[in-house]
């Protein structure tokens, strides 16, 4: 190679390799962006806008279902409901006066947490899709990190992997941005409200006034919610799930009664709450992101945490009500 050309291309290297750096950090820019434009009060619109919202609403028990920074129907359902509660015209938009009201809580609403040897350590596999082939697991646990921080902090892991670039590599030690969510279980309920035009599931005290709200599925036009009055049979942590495909009508034909071990990723989730109606009840589920959006086989379906939120919020004296 002629040595008048090799400054040339060792320029021409040089930036090519600056400008590859440029590109590789950018989702760390715009990352860094999102958290900033959260925390800015004075953002209304954008995404960094909608993840405040969205943190805010789930701190004020009107989950908008997975955090996800994306506007979408359970936003608008956790809006309308909060706006209703606060008297405030139910649209399902954010105005002026619904951002004042929710940000009387002047929390940060982005937090910083510090990674456990516990929380790396999974164990974390790769799941089949099939019925039969999820029977024969010992365990039905998190397929991921970041779906198991996403359970734990009401987000979607790609949220968690916007706001931490290089989240599936991170290890002990590592501080992560994630949304600061409240913890503390609603009060008791007096009664539970399943609504189905709605799509969602409120917990109500005495005088009927909305404790908290969630998105839900609700059952489909083969398998309707069972409208009318129930009662709470019992309510069960991490539990079994009893396959029996002749109470499915899209059922594998070949599939046969199977028992699948608990977990996050079992078919009811975390959680189930079982009703005085035979084969219903209030469950999570192992896909938080179809909540409110897909239907189900007749239950009422919630995110993993929402169905833990209405667990601590009720027992066998609480009433059901669904209705359409």
């Amino acid at each position: 190679m002629p040595a008048s050309r090799r400054p040339a291309l060792a320029a021409a290297f040089l930036l090519a390799c600056t400008a590859a750096q440029a590109t590789a950090a950018a989702p760390a820019q715009a990352d860094a962006g999102l958290i900033a434009a959260a925390e800015d009060r004075s953002q209304r619109d954008g995404s960094g806008a909608l993840l405040r919202l969205q943190i805010l609403l789930d701190r004020a028990r009107y989950s908008p279902g997975e955090i996800d920074a994306v506007a979408g129907s359970n936003q608008q359902r956790a809006l309308r409901g909060f706006q209703a509660a606060h008297d405030l015209p139910a649209t399902g938009e954010v105005d002026d006066a619904t951002w004042r009201a929710l940000e009387r809580d002047e929390r940060p609403v982005l937090v910083d947490y510090t990674l456990t040897a516990g929380d790396v350590a999974g164990p974390f596999a790769a799941l089949p899709d099939d019925m039969m082939d999820k029977a024969a697991q010992e365990a039905l646990g998190f397929e991921s990190l970041a779906e198991a921080l996403g359970e734990r902090f009401h987000a979607s892991p790609d949220l968690l992997r916007r706001l931490n670039p290089g989240l599936d590599q991170a290890g002990a030690g590592s501080v992560l941005k994630v949304p600061g969510i409240d913890t503390a279980p609603p009060p008791k309920a007096a009664r539970v409200v399943v609504d189905r035009s709605e799509s969602v599931l409120r917990l109500l005290d005495a005088a009927g006034r909305t404790l908290a709200q969630y998105p839900a599925s609700t059952g489909s036009e083969r398998d309707p919610l069972p409208i009318g009055e129930w009662a709470i049979a019992t309510v069960v942590r991490a539990p079994t799930f009893h396959y029996n495909p002749d109470l499915f009508w899209d059922a594998d034909p070949n599939h046969s009664k199977a028992r699948l071990a608990p977990g996050p990723n079992n078919p009811v989730g975390t959680v189930w709450i079982d009703l005085s109606k035979p084969h219903y009840g209030i469950h999570g589920t192992p896909e938080p992101r179809s909540i409110g959006k897909q239907q189900s086989h007749g239950c009422i379906r919630l995110t993993n945490w929402d169905a833990g939120a209405v667990a601590a919020a009720v027992d066998r004296s609480v009433p059901v009500t669904l209705q359409e």
